[in-house]
């Protein structure tokens, strides 16, 4: 899509991103409303969180569980800068899944989502498949959970989007143990991730975070 032809088909006011990616989820879940989870203040007018936004699924495939959605790290509004470039803002959103465990809190995982967003927007660092990161301590801090790291891997529903601001890719975060976060660590290569990966999905193909998972 040329400039000129992005002026035409959209407006300032027109939530571009946005939509591509809303649309993009419809396609999968349908007609089901998601709960969604948004800001008082936005960030750019002082908000405490960058995210514009997060919106939570509830799937039965594989096993019941929470489909979490961010929106705010890619562009999600009217952005002429945006259009001949190759990605959307960061150039992914994050993604989560998570099995229903009982209590059905996911706050938790919102506010980690948050906590990397801060990070992502305070550094200017990005996130990339197969990329791992240390949570500090267990992923949910009231529930006992041998889960202590995340690693990101597109997600496996969600994939890639071309939205008229660029690419997006969803990138899945998935909590795994502090014996494969260490496994990882001693061998930091992309291949390294993508074993674990691949072990994982043997008997998770969508990858869902599980609290209780030894």
């Amino acid at each position: 899509m040329t400039l000129e032809e992005y002026k035409q088909k959209y407006n300032e006011e027109d939530p571009v991103g946005w939509d591509a990616i809303s649309d993009h989820l419809e396609e999968l879940y349908g007609e089901q409303q998601p709960e969604h989870f948004g800001n008082a203040i936005p960030y750019s007018l002082g908000g405490e969180n960058p995210l514009d936004g997060l919106s939570v699924y509830k799937s039965d495939k594989q096993t019941d569980h929470f489909h979490i959605t961010t929106f705010g790290f890619s562009d999600l509004y009217y952005n002429e800068e945006g259009v001949n470039n190759d990605y959307s803002g960061y150039g992914f959103e994050m993604t989560m899944r998570l099995k229903k465990q009982g209590d059905e809190n996911i706050h938790w995982a919102m506010n980690l989502m948050n906590n990397l967003a801060k990070y992502v927007f305070n550094s200017g660092k990005w996130f990339e498949e197969f990329h791992f990161i240390p949570a500090n301590g267990p992923i949910r801090l009231d529930y006992d959970t041998d889960l202590v790291a995340i690693a990101f891997v597109k997600d496996p529903e969600l994939g890639t989007l071309e939205t008229p601001n660029g690419r997006i890719d969803f990138l899945q975060m998935v909590g795994i143990t502090q014996k494969e976060y260490d496994t990882l660590l001693a061998n930091p290569m992309t291949t390294e991730t993508e074993k674990l990966i691949e072990q994982l999905r043997q008997d998770n193909p969508l990858l869902i975070t599980d609290l209780d998972r030894k």
